[in-house]
């Protein structure tokens, strides 16, 4: 069995203590589906209120760190190292509105600019993916290894589709056609940080996204390199969070991956 660090101990024991609150919301939310304002309401107030919770827990456990959350203004921290919590209390809130049941809370310590630390847990497989710079990445306590394929015809990949009002739709459907040519298939299931994780763990054997906040993908990014793979801008050059997108994959099958997005982008 995997010996927890400090950090990861405090991470992971905050994600379970807000992720009591989403099931329970979450009972609530299937059961309010006929509702014309309660849902929209109602997921509104479990993200904040798991947010208030992981404030509550890590500030306590590291009252000098930052924050940086989906659902709060950035706090900056006093620090000497510059660590911050990267967070976010629910990835996936479309799905939870709708009752389906893949979602995620996700939490990156970031030190110096660098993810060092990372925790991603869905509450309802009771699945936690947690990472640390140099000491691997697991699921629960076994160590993660991102998939051994090396050929696209049997690679399933992941991604996310721009919505109503955000992102290139055009520049999307070619990339999407461009990738099932080539691929066993897409999978568009509504929470970055778990298709990071799912990366990391072999689920997937790539993911692409575009329009991205850094509390949607932190913590998986760190998944993805601690289980051996590699994580880039779309465009093959070095990842940044205000940069083009993310691309995540094992060694043999990113520049691949690299190759058939640029093709579609240049169609």
């Amino acid at each position: 069995m995997a010996t927890r660090s400090a950090i990861i101990t405090v991470m992971t024991r905050a994600a379970i203590k807000a992720s009591r609150g989403l099931k329970r919301d979450f009972g609530e939310v299937e059961n309010l589906q006929v509702s014309k304002k309660g849902p929209a309401d109602f997921v509104s107030t479990a993200d904040l209120k798991a947010d208030q919770t992981l404030r509550e827990e890590l500030g306590n456990a590291r009252p000098e760190y930052g924050f940086l959350t989906e659902e709060s203004a950035e706090t900056k921290g006093t620090d000497e190292d510059g660590r911050r919590w990267i967070v976010d209390p629910l990835d996936g809130t479309s799905n939870f509105l709708h009752g389906l049941p893949h979602f995620s809370i996700s939490i990156a310590l970031e030190e110096r600019s660098e993810i060092v630390a990372a925790v991603v847990y869905d509450p309802i497989k009771d699945e936690m993916f947690t990472a640390e710079k140099g000491a691997g990445a697991f699921l629960n306590d076994r160590r993660l290894r991102v998939s051994g394929r090396t050929s696209l015809d049997v690679a399933l990949i992941g991604t996310g589709a721009p919505f109503l009002g955000h992102g290139d739709r055009a520049m999307f459907a070619k990339e999407v056609e461009a990738v099932t040519a080539v691929t066993a298939g897409i999978r568009r299931w509504g929470s970055a940080a778990l298709d990071l994780a799912y990366v990391a763990s072999g689920r997937f054997d790539g993911f692409w996204e575009r329009e991205l906040s850094p509390w949607d993908i932190a913590a998986g990014i760190l998944l993805v390199r601690e289980a051996g793979g590699q994580v880039s801008a779309i465009k093959g050059n070095p990842f940044k969070f205000d940069g083009d997108g993310v691309l995540a994959a094992n060694v043999d099958l990113h520049p691949l991956l690299v190759k058939i997005l640029r093709s579609a982008r240049d169609k």
